[in-house]
């Protein structure tokens, strides 16, 4: 039996990313039971958009915020797990557009003792500010300005035939695109907070799940989705010290975080 699922997506300050992402949500063959919007202190308009939406969403749509303190988004999606209601958790981020089978595969391929990461498609610029101004959801293997074009191709049949499990690396780890069981993550006490800043979150929770001994599973030709272009601004001050957290982590086989979900769960 396929599992009920909670959509959590992490947003700052991108209402026109975050619209179309919504509209491509509205659009899934299978829809999550709820979506929650994990918002990093993005301002009003962020706020606007997600009360409009709510009137004529097809699930309960959740807004869950933080005061604009940085970059923190271990702590935000720390706080959107603590509320999910449901069993398995979807992860992306807000610049993404989903395939309309996105949600179908990632259930279809939820297994106990497994977490989930699926590819993505990235959008150049040209192709990026095309999509944004036509409002446009469907993206096909043949649109120009695309890059890991393959990863367009979403069959079934080959996804089950490609599709791996027990791969431990964190090379493949993105945040904007898995799936996790609720339980295994606060296992592990969920998202280390102590990460601030850009940069090597996502890999070292995925490091901690290795170490509890849950798998990784990564889909191939399923779970589509399309990453938006955006310029990003990163501190190598901040990321170096995340590193050596990545690498803390991988050297004692940490399993729990100190500071991570616990504090936000009753």
């Amino acid at each position: 039996m396929e599992p009920k699922t909670s959509l959590i997506i992490s947003t700052y300050n991108n209402t026109e990313a975050l619209a179309l992402l919504l509209k491509s949500v509205r659009l899934q063959a299978v829809l999550p039971e709820e979506v929650i919007v994990a918002d990093d202190g993005s301002g009003d308009t962020t706020k606007e958009l997600i009360k409009k939406e709510k009137e004529s969403f097809p699930v309960p749509l959740i807004h869950v915020w933080q005061p604009d303190e940085g970059f923190r988004l271990a702590h935000i999606r720390n706080k959107a797990i603590a509320q999910a209601r449901y069993d398995y958790l979807i992860s992306i981020d807000g610049d993404i557009i989903l395939h309309h089978h996105f949600i179908r595969d990632h259930k279809a391929f939820a297994e106990a003792g497994c977490f989930i990461q699926g590819g993505r498609v990235i959008l150049f610029e040209t192709a990026s500010k095309k999509i944004l101004k036509s409002g446009e959801t469907h993206i096909s293997f043949f649109n120009p300005a695309i890059y890991n074009r393959h990863n367009t191709i979403s069959v079934p049949l080959l996804s089950r035939i490609f599709t791996r499990t027990h791969i431990q690396s964190v090379r493949r780890i993105r945040g904007c695109n898995a799936s996790f069981w609720k339980k295994d993550l606060i296992k592990i006490n969920g998202y280390n907070e102590r990460f601030v800043g850009w940069g090597s979150e996502d890999k070292e929770l995925a490091v901690r799940l290795y170490n509890a001994g849950i798998k990784l599973k990564v889909i191939k030709f399923g779970a589509v989705c399309y990453h938006l272009h955006h310029k990003l601004k990163i501190s190598n001050r901040r990321l170096e010290r995340n590193n050596q957290l990545l690498r803390e982590a991988q050297r004692l086989k940490t399993v729990e975080c100190e500071e991570g979900i616990s504090k936000y769960l009753p």
